[in-house]
Order: C-alpha cells, then structure tokens, then sequence
C-alpha cells in the first residue's frame, strides 16, 4: 500500500501539470503549454484507475525594454510589463489501466486568473489608429477551457507517456483590451515524456518534449507560428514525504507569425529553476503539495521573468485491486 501511494503522489497525480498558462511567446505572450510542467514523474501515470483532481496556483512576472515591440490582442505596444495570478483547476479521469497495454487517461482544465499588464506605450490600436502613452488594465477573467488525453506505458523504473491537449476558444475574451487569459484561438499540443523513476533509490529523471500548432485569432487576424519545447528534471526523494529538484526547459518558435504588424516575430527562451513536493495523507488520502520556481536566463521576443508554482493534488476516487 505504501508502494502504491507513493506513485500516486510523486508520479501518477503529477501528470496533470498539463494546462494552459501565459507563456510569452506568439499573440499577446502567451502558448498553450504551460513551460516548466513537465518536470519530474513527467511520464509517471496512475497506476489505479480512479479521478483524480489537480490545482494549480501559477504566478508569472515578466517585463521587456520599451525598444522592443508586442502585439498584444490587436494593439501594438512597448515597454511590457505583464504579471498573471491564476488558478487552473484539473479533473483527470483514468478509466483503465489495461487499454493498449498502458494506461488512459482524459481530463479537462479551466483556467481563472488575473492577468495585470502596463505599457509604456500603445503604438498602435486594434482600428490602426496611433497614440504615444502610457497604459494600464487588469481584469479577473476566465480562461479557454483545454481537453487532455495522455497514453502511458511501463516498466519496472521506465515510464513512457503520450499526451494531447487542445485548447477550445470558449473563454472570455476581451477585445481590445491588454489584459486576458484566453488565447481565442485553437491550439492543440502533442508531446512524449519519459521518466527513470526508482522508488528505491528515490531518484527520477525526466525528459519532455512536444510540438504546439496554433491557429489564428478570428478577431485580430492574427496566426500565431508553431513551437517546440523541451523540458528535463532531476529529483531525489530525501524521505517518503520530501523530494527536491531542478530543472530546465527550452522553447523556439518554429514558423512564423502572420497577419501582424511586425513581421515573422518568432520567439524563443530558456530557463532553469528548482523543485520540491511534499507528501501529505489528509482523512486517509494521500495528497501531494509541489511548489516550482523557473527563472528565464534569455528570451528572443518575449518579456524575460520568473514564475512560481503552487499545486495540490489528491485523488477523488480509486479502484484499488483487492478493495
């Protein structure tokens, strides 16, 4: 039983890291996959069937020079200076352990936050028209709800893992305005993980990468190009309740943006950061808290910031063999 919650808490639970944030790359800074989730237990699925649930609390601080240029929801701006609060709330259904030799599993995020942006210039707005000030907006809004389905596989401490997510534009969306979490527009991400983990030993290293095709903006006539991203991590479990970790990630934009006032605009960042989880049981249930840091060491259009992670994960219900 222990064996069993243990990879429910570090590996299984932790799979729901896959949902949508700001990123800061493509049309007003953002991307469907949130950078820096696929960390450790990347590719570590529920070994029981059950639902499970998963919050994220995701706080993001970027800013970039007044020389650079943004698109941002229509309007052309410099001088960026953006923070995003938000929660993203995950329910991940694993209907079998036995489906093509793996596990399945699907599940749903919603996305709620308060995205905070002030410029230092709108230069261009969503008519054409030019002003030359200052600006601020806020707003607590809704984001694009996005569809999960990951496929897992594995060993005695290998684990592979494909996932899926894509992103409906159903979210309110406030044209015009600066601030917003939705992307109001389609975007479907496909990716591959793969996890040594070793109970054992309490070691884990993790691999993660996948590609993100976008679409265009249906108000702005903005499409936004395609991205790759690369993540890895590396953690030891210094008791059954503690780990600690680091890890990195990579992105490029690899085709260009279109429609926009600023030509192809590709993006690209890297960055390292730390982790830890601890495991808690709570009414006989075991739960998992894991915070994060991640801090860009360089962007290529993008602001350049840090972002800090809080999640909670537990399950609601499980089908326990011989329960």
């Amino acid at each position: 039983m222990r064996l069993l919650k243990t990879m429910i808490l570090t590996g299984g639970v932790l799979a729901l890291g896959l949902v949508p944030a700001m990123a800061n790359a493509t049309e007003s800074g953002a991307s469907l996959y949130l950078l820096g989730s696929g960390g450790p237990g990347a590719a570590v699925m529920p070994p029981v069937e059950g639902v499970f649930f998963d919050k994220t609390i995701y706080v993001y601080d970027g800013d970039a020079s007044a020389r650079r240029q943004f698109p941002l929801n229509g309007n052309i701006v410099a001088g960026l200076d953006e923070t995003i609060v938000a929660s993203f709330d995950t329910i991940l259904a694993v209907p079998s352990t036995d489906f093509l030799g793996g596990t399945l599993a699907v599940g749903l995020t919603l996305p709620l936050g308060a995205p905070i942006v002030d410029v230092d210039a709108v230069l261009t707005g969503p008519g054409g028209g030019s002003v030359s000030r200052g600006r601020h907006d806020s707003t607590l809004t809704v984001g694009d709800p996005v569809g999960v389905v990951m496929m897992g596989w594995h060993g005695e401490k290998w684990h592979v893992q494909l996932s899926s997510m894509i992103n409906m534009p159903l979210g309110h969306y406030r044209e015009d305005q600066l601030a917003n979490l939705s992307l109001h527009r389609f975007a479907v991400d496909g990716s591959v993980a793969v996890s040594w983990h070793d109970p054992a030993s309490g070691w884990d290293v993790s691999a993660k990468g996948g590609y993100t095709l976008n679409g265009d903006n249906d108000y702005t006539g903005y499409d936004s190009g395609d991205e790759v991203h690369l993540e890895g991590a590396v953690e030891k479990a210094l008791s059954p309740k503690f780990s600690l970790g680091a890890q990195a990630y990579y992105l490029k934009q690899v085709t260009d943006d279109r429609g926009g006032a600023l030509g192809p605009f590709k993006g690209e960042a890297v960055a390292v950061g730390a982790t830890a989880a601890y495991n808690v049981v709570m009414a006989g249930t075991p739960a998992t808290f894991r915070g994060r840091v991640m801090q860009e060491l360089d962007t290529t259009n993008r602001p350049k910031g840090t972002s800090f992670w809080l999640d909670f994960s537990i399950p609601l219900t499980m089908n326990i063999p011989g329960q």
